[in-house]
């Protein structure tokens, strides 16, 4: 968008007697594409541009086409007529990208290198270091304060503790920032769906909504419990988010078209060591974190396991598919789907919200702190 609005592509413009500002021509943004390399062709600038109208970046200046023409029309940036949906989740992001913008350009920063337990991380801080700091330079008001911002960028995946066994404290606990900002990004990223590349192995890169299988060929769907028990469906490459209800054991895919043989078990048995009520999540004090998933389903679903009720957790996780990417896990119990309270709620139920919702899904879920 910035570089956009350098080269004077973004600019107000006249149509029929009406004026039209920081807009682009689609034709031409599509050229801009191509000439810098962001898109090896047409197709693909395409492809880039729809993904940014799915994801609420771009739009028709008057909301009369959904989809991006290459053609002469005119698109907008939803930052500059300020109607990009400022979310919650949006907010934590830029946040935390401000915070690092402001920490690695410092001549004496926190963020250093460390070693514990004889491996070496990038860019680390300690947590009372951390909180020292954001007081110090008006970022927050006080420690408690502070405690609550690390504590939201750690469950939004911005940081993280170096052996992800801990969430934030105001102590001497090490963490480090889990995404960096400043890495150059090409927008071809957001299509890595299509890639060779399995890009979600980088930790760096915040477009990792999703991860790629990375052997075609290897279409089992793997469960894991903790006592070694493993049990292999071979009949799906991915399952959406059906659980496993008594004798029930078939998956099922998002779309209706795709339909896979009923035969297909995994792990009858509940993957939790045993039964976990609400009232046991939500004590104070509990040893559960709650984290922040946005999971961008692809064609055959979000790729996990829904099983339970009150609350319901996670049976299984494909490890190639987009669940995983997003940092999901067996055995999380899951607290909301897209903004709506879930605790009190059977699979079944959990099961058509996902399904009726949007293709990017918003999931908080509960993590016993190990």
């Amino acid at each position: 968008r910035l570089r956009l609005h350098d080269g004077k592509l973004i600019k107000d413009r006249r149509y029929h007697l009406r004026t039209y500002p920081n807009c682009f021509v689609a034709k031409e943004l599509t050229d801009w594409l191509i000439d810098h390399k962001e898109a090896p062709d047409r197709e693909t600038g395409i492809r880039l541009m729809q993904k940014l109208m799915d994801h609420y970046i771009i739009h028709h200046v008057c909301d009369e086409h959904s989809d991006y023409k290459d053609a002469k029309l005119l698109y907008r940036f939803r930052k500059d007529d300020g109607t990009f949906p400022l979310s919650k989740d949006v907010k934590v992001f830029l946040r935390g990208q401000s915070l690092y913008e402001k920490l690695v350009s410092m001549e004496e920063s926190i963020l250093k290198v460390r070693e514990e337990n004889s491996v070496k991380y990038q860019r680390t801080f300690l947590g009372s270091e951390m909180i020292d700091w954001l007081i110090q330079e008006g970022e927050v008001e006080n420690r408690q304060e502070a405690v609550e911002l690390g504590r939201a960028l750690l469950e939004h995946g911005i940081i993280q503790h170096v052996s992800n066994r801990h969430h934030f404290f105001d102590s001497d606990i090490l963490y480090h920032f889990w995404i960096n900002f400043r890495r150059r990004r090409r927008l071809t990223e957001l299509l890595n769906e299509n890639s060779s590349r399995a890009l979600s192995e980088s930790p760096d890169s915040p477009f990792c909504l999703r991860k790629l299988n990375p052997d075609p060929g290897n279409t089992s769907f793997l469960s894991v419990q903790t006592n070694k028990e493993i049990k292999v469906v071979s009949a799906v490459r991915r399952s959406s988010i059906t659980s496993l209800s008594g004798n029930s054991n078939a998956y099922f895919s998002a779309p209706p078209t795709l339909v896979f043989p009923p035969v297909a078990e995994c792990n009858p048995k509940s993957v939790l060591k045993r039964p976990v009520t609400n009232e046991e999540l939500l004590s104070p004090g509990a040893p559960y974190v709650k984290k922040t998933l946005t999971i961008v389903g692809d064609a055959v679903g979000w790729g996990f396991v829904v099983r339970g009720g009150r609350p319901c957790h996670i049976q299984a996780v494909d490890p190639g598919g987009p669940a995983a990417a997003a940092g999901m896990k067996v055995c999380q119990f899951v607290f909301s789907v897209n903004g709506v309270y879930v605790l009190h709620l059977d699979y079944q139920t959990i099961s058509s919200l996902i399904m009726t919702g949007p293709r990017t899904l918003v999931m908080e879920v509960m993590e016993a702190i190990e």
